[in-house]
């Protein structure tokens, strides 16, 4: 009988996999680089290990769900973490708030910067969870097939105010500016401009106080490496260096996979955990459905790239938190030019990841693993030269961290690595370097974002970050199951 394959072993690939093959439809998981992960991929160098991309879990019970249904138990498989505090964030003027979940705590810091806004804070984390009820746990995992879903939804949006952004919301209960960057510069972690993008994402608060923040025990790597073990514990089947060129058609149906090395895979349906402009305008370039769909997703408003630098240390740097957020001079201006602008700002906000505080086992004895990210525009708003842009980014970030987190970072570096817009459209084939593909704005998310089954090409399915829910690993685990179900029904 003919598989069931699954394009790109990302998170979200890999949970639809996993659901797949736990239901008994026989699958074929077709990853084109040498490990799997996607971006969640991991580097090694020098006894260092690099988590190339999410390394905020978020959601283990969707994690967790995932070994429920196939029978197993998430712990033989993968140790989670807590990471406490989530966040520390932290501002040029010395202020710093550690992003905490016991609630005294919590308001006992928001009180240092105004005590008016403890109150406001109270209110606002009562409409995060109300957003978090109605957005994540009853939406988040159905598919927007039709634009009646989307109407059925219309009236639970409107009583939530979702047209406002996420900064606007905030600012709706909170009155000091620190404050309002420290609850709102959530949705940057799924691609989405706190200015512009839907007031539904200020629910990533909700979901972090819910179950709290996680790692895994030896990187979000063992994460992926547990998931690929439970997926052939199933029978399933990880294929590697398989790079997919085509989907071959007959008239709305697919009936083939070819690959670069010239396999041609028979299959009974497709579901692509590639970038969406890539699976439509690459792999299904020669049918009149991938044009069409080509033509429309380009008019779409893509999200930010990323500037990731990866490094290690001769020292451990203990001060540091797991998670540190280093918020520059502005904030909305700096957003602006990020989304909208033509060339690198003069400044930058930073992410610190610092693993080693919460898994020493990630560096040798003695030493840190890090990699610190910029967001920066993607290729299609800024046209930068990224083999001259990129050592130069690099060398104002080092020197900035130096300064001011991390002292003697320079004299202490053992190895480092870039990866930068360029190699999100190489090595990833993200569609102008885009980080977390489709901009989640309110009129390109739920029925407004490509679905989860095309409507055309009837075995052509798509999970992950371009597709409803969206970026992020509980986004793109959530979508997997809504995609699982749609394919159950047709193929079970």
């Amino acid at each position: 009988m003919d598989k069931t394959v699954v394009i790109g072993a990302g998170f979200g690939g890999l949970a639809l996999a996993i659901r797949l093959q736990a239901n008994g439809i026989p699958t074929l998981l077709l990853e084109q680089r040498d490990k799997p992960g996607g971006r969640a991929y991991v580097y090694q160098d020098q006894g260092f290990t690099f988590d190339a991309g999410p390394t905020v879990i978020t959601d283990p019970t969707a994690i967790e769900e995932l070994f429920t249904l196939a029978g197993r138990r998430m712990a033989d498989y993968v140790d989670l973490l807590p990471v406490t505090p989530f966040y520390r964030l932290c501002w040029e003027d010395g202020q710093v708030f550690d992003y905490d979940n016991v609630q005294a705590r919590l308001e006992a810091q928001i009180a240092r910067f105004n005590p008016r806004d403890v109150e406001g804070y109270r209110r606002f984390y009562a409409y995060s969870r109300a957003v978090f009820k109605e957005g994540y746990l009853k939406l988040g995992t159905v598919p927007f097939l039709s634009f009646r879903d989307m109407v059925r939804a219309g009236p639970q949006l409107a009583r939530l105010q979702a047209w406002r952004s996420v900064y606007s919301m905030v600012s709706q209960f909170i009155e000091n500016e620190q404050l309002r960057q420290a609850f709102s510069f959530h949705s940057l972690l799924v691609g989405g401009n706190p200015f512009a993008t839907s007031s539904i994402y200020t629910l990533i608060h909700a979901l972090e106080r819910e179950w709290g923040v996680w790692f895994a025990r030896g990187g979000t790597g063992a994460l992926v490496a547990g998931m690929v073990k439970l997926f052939e514990d199933l029978g399933g089947e990880l294929a590697l260096n398989a790079e997919v060129t085509r989907l071959e058609t007959t008239g709305s149906q697919i009936d083939a996979v070819q690959l670069k090395d010239g396999r041609c895979i028979p299959c009974r349906a497709v579901a692509s955990n590639a970038d969406v402009v890539h699976t439509y305008e690459r792999l299904l370039g020669h049918h009149p459905t991938g044009i069409a769909r080509t033509a429309s997703l380009k008019r779409k408003r893509m999200s930010n790239s990323l500037f990731v630098l990866y490094f290690g240390l001769n020292h451990p740097h203990p001060q540091l938190a797991h998670h540190t957020v280093c918020f520059g001079p502005r904030y909305q201006e700096l957003i602006e030019e990020i989304f909208h602008g033509n060339r690198l700002a003069d400044d930058f906000s930073l992410y610190l990841h610092a693993p080693c505080v919460t898994d020493p086992s990630l560096a040798p004895p003695g030493c840190g693993s890090f990699y610190v990210l910029a967001p920066v525009p993607h290729l299609g708003t800024a046209d930068l030269d990224w083999t001259v842009e990129g050592p130069r980014l690099r060398d104002r970030i080092f020197a900035y961290l130096e300064a001011r987190y991390m002292p003697g970072l320079r004299s202490q570096l053992v190895t480092h690595r870039l990866f930068t817009p360029f190699d999100f459209r190489d090595q990833l084939g993200a569609h102008l370097g885009s980080a977390f593909s489709i901009e989640p704005i309110l009129r390109q998310s739920a029925w407004f974002r490509p679905h989860n089954r095309d409507s055309q090409i009837s075995n052509l399915y798509l999970v992950g970050a371009g597709t409803h829910p969206g970026a992020g690993i509980p986004g793109v685990i959530g979508s997997a199951r809504a995609t699982a179900g749609l394919m159950l029904e047709a193929l079970c």
